[in-house]
C-alpha cells in the first residue's frame, strides 16, 4: 500500500511539473466567453505569457500555468484545460502548416483602457462600458476636459461612447427637447465648452474629434460604436462650415454647409449628405437605420474569413464561435456600403442589404474600428430601457467582438512567429 501511495504521489508531482500551460477554449465548449477576455487580461497584467490562437478552436486562448490562474478560472466560470508544455508545442506546429488558416499571436502586456463618456452617464447606456464590467477589465472614464489637456497619450486603446460629435446633442430635440435629462445635458455642455475656451458645443467637440484622429495618427488605437462612428466623422468633414440649427448653437447653419464638407478629413466614409433638420432623428444618410426593412428575426450579419497568417490584425478583431451575428439597432445602425472609403476593410455585412456592421482601418501609426448598433444583446434600444444584465448571455457573438478590440492592442499589431 505505501508503494502504491509513493507512485500515486510520484505520477501527481510528475504530471504538475508538465502542465505548463492552460488552454482557454473560445469554441461551444466555454462556458463564458466573455469572461474568458477578462481572464486572459488579468494573466498579462500578472505577468504570464499569453497567445491568441487564431481561428484554433474559435479564437482559443494559451496562458502560462500558475495555481493563481486555476483559481481565477473557477472564480469567473471560465472553461480551460491544462495542457502540457508537448501538447503546446504539438498545437503551434499543427496550426503553423501552410495550409491551415490559423496561427499565433503572442500577447505582450495588458493595454491601458480609456472609456470617452460624459461624467452624467450610467454604467448601462454604454455596451463597451457593460463588457469590460462583466470581463472584469479595469479602465478609465474620460471625457472632453481631459481629452483636450492630451491625456490621451497616457491610454493604449480609446472606446468612444455613443457620442453626438457634431454639437446637436444626439439630434433628440424633437423627442426629449423638454425633458429635464436633455437639458441638463445640453447645460452641462455648454458650461465646459465655456470653460475650455470655446465659443459653442460644436467647436468643443470638432477640437475633440481632431485631438482623437491625431491620437490614431500617433498609434493609438480606437474604437466607436452607435453615433459615435458618423457623427465623428461629419464633425470632421464639416470642420470648415456649421452644421447646427440655432436650438442647438444659437445662431442658423450654414445654407451652404453641404457644399463645404470635406470628406478628405473623413476616416472611413465619403460624399454622404448631411441630414440638416434639426426634427430629424437622423444626422447623415450614411446609416440605414431609417431605411431598414428586416425585422429582428431576420436581421444578421455575416463575418468575414481572412487569413490569420497574412492578415493577422482581422483576423484578431472576427475571432468568434458564430459566424454569423444577429443585428441589433441603434441610433446608428449600419453603414450604406456605397459612401464608405475604398481603402476601409469591411468586417461584417449584410450583403443583400448592402450594408456594413463592422469596419475598420489603418491611420498614420494606428487603427480604428467602427461597429453599428447600441447593444449586441438588446436590439432596439430605447432611451429609459433597463440594462442588459450580461450574466444572462455570457456566450454573446455580438459582444464578442467589443472584447476582440480590447484585448487587439496587446498583440501590438504585430503577428509573432512561435
Amino acid at each position: 500500500m505505501k508503494k502504491l501511495v509513493v507512485i500515486l504521489l510520484m505520477l501527481v508531482f510528475s504530471l504538475s511539473g508538465n502542465c505548463a500551460y492552460m488552454l482557454i477554449p473560445m469554441d461551444d465548449s466555454q462556458t463564458d466567453h466573455l469572461k474568458a477576455y477578462g481572464l486572459t487580461y488579468w494573466s498579462l497584467e500578472q505577468g504570464l505569457e499569453a497567445w491568441w490562437l487564431l481561428n484554433y478552436r474559435g479564437g482559443s486562448f494559451i496562458i502560462g500555468f500558475s495555481s493563481e490562474a486555476e483559481r481565477e478560472c473557477i472564480l469567473r466560470n471560465v472553461s480551460y484545460e491544462i495542457i502540457a508544455d508537448a501538447q503546446k508545442n504539438a498545437i503551434f506546429n499543427d496550426i503553423s502548416a501552410p495550409s491551415v488558416n490559423q496561427d499565433a499571436v503572442k500577447l505582450e502586456k495588458a493595454p491601458k483602457i480609456a472609456v470617452y463618456t460624459p461624467p452624467i452617464s450610467q454604467p448601462w447606456d454604454d455596451a463597451v462600458t457593460l463588457a469590460l464590467t462583466y470581463a472584469e477589465i479595469p479602465y478609465d472614464k474620460i471625457y472632453d476636459t481631459e481629452i483636450i489637456e492630451g491625456k490621451l497619450a497616457e491610454y493604449d486603446w480609446l472606446h468612444l461612447h455613443h457620442e453626438d460629435f457634431t454639437g446637436q446633442y444626439g439630434k433628440f430635440y424633437a423627442s426629449y427637447a423638454r425633458m429635464q435629462w436633455y437639458q441638463e445635458r445640453q447645460k452641462l455642455s455648454e458650461e465646459e465648452a465655456a470653460n475650455l475656451g470655446f465659443s459653442k458645443v460644436s467647436k468643443l467637440k470638432l477640437a475633440v474629434v481632431l485631438a482623437i484622429k491625431q491620437y490614431v495618427f500617433n498609434g493609438g488605437f480606437m474604437f466607436a460604436m452607435c453615433a459615435a462612428t458618423d457623427t465623428f466623422d461629419i464633425a470632421l468633414a464639416a470642420a470648415n462650415t456649421d452644421i447646427c440649427e440655432y436650438m442647438f448653437d444659437g445662431d442658423g447653419m450654414d445654407p451652404n454647409a453641404q457644399q463645404k464638407l470635406d470628406y478628405d478629413n473623413c476616416l472611413a466614409f465619403q460624399n454622404f449628405t448631411v441630414k440638416t433638420n434639426p426634427y430629424e432623428y437622423e444626422f447623415s444618410d450614411i446609416d440605414v437605420t431609417q431605411s431598414k426593412r428586416a425585422g429582428t428575426n431576420e436581421d444578421y450579419f455575416s463575418l468575414f474569413e481572412f487569413s490569420a497568417k497574412w492578415d493577422p490584425v482581422p483576423t484578431m478583431l472576427c475571432q468568434n464561435h458564430a459566424a454569423l451575428i444577429h443585428g441589433f439597432m441603434g441610433q446608428t445602425t449600419a453603414f450604406k456600403r456605397d459612401l464608405i472609403k475604398p481603402n476601409v476593410l469591411i468586417m461584417g455585412e449584410n450583403k443583400s442589404m448592402n450594408e456594413a456592421r463592422y469596419i475598420h482601418g489603418e491611420y498614420g501609426q494606428g487603427m480604428w474600428t467602427f461597429y453599428g448598433g447600441h447593444d449586441p444583446e438588446d436590439y432596439r434600444h430605447y432611451v429609459g430601457d433597463e440594462k442588459t444584465d450580461l450574466s444572462l448571455y455570457p456566450n454573446s457573438p455580438g459582444y464578442r467582438l467589443i472584447l476582440n478590440n480590447v484585448l487587439f492592442p496587446a498583440a501590438k499589431k504585430k503577428k509573432q512567429k512561435t
